[in-house]
Order: C-alpha cells, then structure tokens, then sequence
C-alpha cells in the first residue's frame, strides 16, 4: 500500500477543525457494529443517471412500480436535477413526487475532478453546497451523501494524490459543515483505481464527512476479488453501485448487472456480514445509456430481479 505524504501545521489545523466539526453533526454511519443482527433488508435503488431521457416524474413513476426503494439523482449542470435548475416551487413537487411514490433519496451523484486549478476548485466547492441543500430540501430528516469519482488518469496517481490529500481536506470540512458526506469513488480509468489507496485517502483525512462508494465492476475489471476490494473498504463505505463489466483496463465495456460475471450473492453476504445499511443502487453505465437503441425502463426492469433475488438468496444462506 503507498504511503500518502504527510500534511504541514496549516493543513493540520483544517484537518482538525473539520474532525471536530465533522464528530459534532447528526451523520449516519452505513456500517454498524459487529454486535448487531445483519439488516433484514438491504434497500436496493437505481439510479436516474441512466434515465436521463425520461421526465423526472415519469422516471420516479417507473422506479417505483419495479419496485425499487431508492433512487440516486443526478444533478450534474447538464441533468434535469441540477440544483440551479431546480427553483423552490420544483423543490416541494419532487420532494412530494418522492413521498407519494414511497421511495427515498439514497444520494446525489456528482462528477468533480480534483486535478483542477485554484478557481475551479473553489467552484466544486459551491457545488457541493448547492447539492447538500437540495439533498435537505428533497429530504430534510436525512444526511446528505453526494458521491463522485475525482478524475485523473491511472499513470497519474503517484504524481497526483499530494494534491487529492489537500484538495478533499477542503471538500470534507466543506461537508462537515453542512452535516453531510462526500462519498468518494475509485475508477478503473481515473487517478484513484485501487480499493487500498481508496481506502487509504480516506484514513489519512479522517474525516466523518469524507467516505467511500464500492463499485465491484471497476475492480472486476483489474482481476481483484470483490472480497479483497471489500475488505480493504467496508470499514469506510457508505454507498454501494452496481453494475457489470468485460474487458480490461483501457478495453472494456460496463454492462447491466447480471449481464457479467459479478456474484451478487456474494456482495450482498459480504455486505450482510459487514452490517452494512446502505443503499445498494444501480448505476447504467454512459457506455450504455447513450447508445441509440437503450431503453432506460427496460433496463431498470432487468437488474432489479437480478438484485433482488441476490439479496433473497444471500438472506436465506444466513438461515441454514
């Protein structure tokens, strides 16, 4: 495991103020402790990040009727639930399309580089603000999570994570300010690709604020057991993706789950056996979602028995 580079006096001094503050808010952990039962049910969401084509109240419906829990919102400048986009008025009618549908928020997804200059950086920032307070206007009662990969290419993580240190330090005072989690995500193609230095960036921050999103297919991709990938981040995660994938690192194409060769049996008892409460969502892949024929209600149809019967199996092999 690399070894991440030491922060000076002023970093310290962030680090400390952003522990601090981070201890004192109202955040959840999605890993209980080793004493408690396993949950009785994992929810299972998908995301509308592979919806883009639908209404967002035609998207909510379909999720719905599947019979999916959660859904992850994509709120990108580019998405139809970007926070500017969104007035005070549209707030109240999602918040209420939510309610009516019976199904939660399990997060917000973002997509902010961290290799980038200083004003660019401090934009992010305000990103995450505007993200955290939509998060509270959809669900008041609930800890805002946004989850995001950082960017980056695989040949530049050792040039690269001094400077992801310093700039997540700022993204996790930033969320412990506003009493939410930033759920940061390794990428078979970005800086960050490994679960240990995954694992590890978080650790060095220390953060409440700052977590982890598991997504097995982009260690799949690298030949890493998901058991190896989960034990290196369960203590820190707090969202979980899905989806499947062939290929290899610079050659590879991402599937539905179920379409591969993912055992989700196996991921809902590592999640299980690791106590884990969060969500479990579906992300399609732009891979996918962006070829002419897709069709995002049929796909949202095919994972969601794939999931659920994963789940159901996992459930009943803790019972023998």
């Amino acid at each position: 495991m690399s070894t991440l580079p030491p922060h000076d006096s002023a970093s310290r001094r962030t680090f400390l103020k952003t522990l601090g503050a981070a201890t004192a808010g109202s955040l959840l952990p999605a890993i209980t402790s080793g004493a408690d039962k396993p949950p009785s049910n994992i929810p299972i969401g998908f995301s509308l990040y592979g919806m883009k084509s639908l209404p967002i109240a035609d998207a909510l419906k379909v999720c719905s009727e599947i019979g999916y829990e959660r859904v992850e919102l994509a709120v990108m400048p580019d998405w139809p639930c970007a926070p500017e986009k969104l007035s005070a008025d549209q707030r109240k009618d999602l918040r209420q399309q939510l309610a009516d549908h019976q199904l939660q928020l399990a997060g917000l997804m973002e997509n902010l580089p961290l290799a980038v200059d200083g004003e660019k950086h401090r934009d992010n920032l305000d990103r995450f603000k505007r993200a955290f307070e939509l998060s509270r206007d959809l669900s008041p009662k609930q800890v805002p999570l946004v989850e995001t990969i950082l960017g980056g290419s695989p040949d530049k993580w050792e040039m690269l994570k001094g400077n992801f240190v310093e700039r997540l330090r700022d993204w996790a005072a930033v969320a412990a300010e506003h009493d939410a989690i930033i759920a940061i995500k390794a990428h078979v193609a970005g800086a960050l690709h490994m679960p240990q230095d995954a694992a590890e960036l978080v650790q060095t921050i220390n953060s409440r604020s700052l977590q982890l999103t598991f997504d097995q297919s982009h260690f799949q991709l690298r030949d890493i057991p998901m058991a190896d990938a989960w034990k290196a981040m369960a203590e820190r995660t707090r969202f979980v993706h899905v989806k499947d994938g062939r290929g290899k690192p610079g050659a590879f194409q991402f599937l539905l789950p179920g379409e591969g060769t993912i055992d989700y049996v196996e991921l809902f008892r590592l999640l299980r056996s690791s106590r884990y409460t969060g969500p479990v969502v579906v992300e399609v892949s732009a891979q996918l979602s962006s070829k002419p024929e897709y069709d995002p209600i049929a796909a949202a149809k095919k994972c969601w028995p794939v999931l659920r019967d994963a789940q159901n199996a996992a459930m009943k092999n803790e019972k023998r």
